[in-house]
């Protein structure tokens, strides 16, 4: 009977169902590989790499231009001094000075006072002014028979007091004393001054009879000579000069 007994719990126990291990898993089925997506991420990989190092590169573009190390005042000239080179990006837009170009910018002047650490574009220069320290220039107009006829830039030429015109009358021998007066010692305003420029009547949209011409005179000179020019009392006479 016991035996029975076993032989039946023992059937019973094997007919239920087998429970599968901790450790076991279910198969998975393969994964399906796609070749083309993994094609489009090394491009792009490689776009991105390609972007950065032409940033890098462009970055590394660089140029040498002058920058102030000191002030400079409006009409001078830069000097070796107030000067030193900085390395700027040369796609940044403005027209730096390059290095190179600093011997011609000493030969140009500041339009307006610079102050030291401006990185120097050319903007900020231009030509010297022909008028030198001490000297000014005066325009002058003159008549027919108060210039020579060959007068030209560069020309030396004396300046005279003429009289202008002659009054009638009571009017006339004060006129002439005056005349008679300030034609002594005091006749000759400028004993040496430089023709600047010379204004042909071609260049006028109406024809004249005077002739427009600059002098270059002593500061000193000038107040005489501008105001004997606005009354049309100047004449000129070419003389030897440099």
């Amino acid at each position: 009977m016991k035996i029975q007994e076993r032989t039946g719990a023992g059937a019973g126990r094997s007919a239920a169902p087998a429970q599968p291990s901790v450790g076991d898993r279910l198969p998975t089925p393969p994964r399906e590989r796609k070749p083309a997506l993994a094609a489009l991420a090394v491009l792009l990989i490689l776009v991105g790499a390609l972007g950065a190092t032409m940033l890098v590169l462009r970055a590394g573009d660089r140029i040498e231009v002058i920058k102030l190390t000191g002030t400079v005042q409006a009409g001078e000239s830069i000097t070796d001094d107030k000067i030193t080179s900085v390395m700027v990006s040369e796609d940044s837009g403005a027209e730096f000075v390059p290095w190179s170009q600093r011997e011609t910018l000493k030969g140009l002047q500041a339009k307006s006072t610079l102050y030291g650490g401006t990185v120097l574009v050319g903007q900020m220069f231009s030509t010297k002014s022909a008028v030198q320290q001490g000297k000014a220039t005066v325009g002058v107009s003159l008549k027919e028979g108060q210039y020579p006829n060959n007068i030209k830039p560069g020309d030396t030429v004396a300046v005279y007091r003429v009289s202008s015109s002659s009054g009638g009358g009571s009017n006339s021998s004060s006129d002439n004393s005056s005349s008679s007066g300030s034609s002594g010692d005091n006749s000759l305003l400028v004993d040496r001054a430089v023709v600047s420029d010379v204004k042909a009547s071609s260049d006028d949209v109406i024809s004249s009879t005077n002739l427009p011409i600059t002098l270059t005179v002593d500061t000193s000179d000038a107040p005489a000579l501008a105001q004997a020019a606005s009354n049309g009392e100047v004449a000129v006479v070419q003389i030897p000069g440099n």
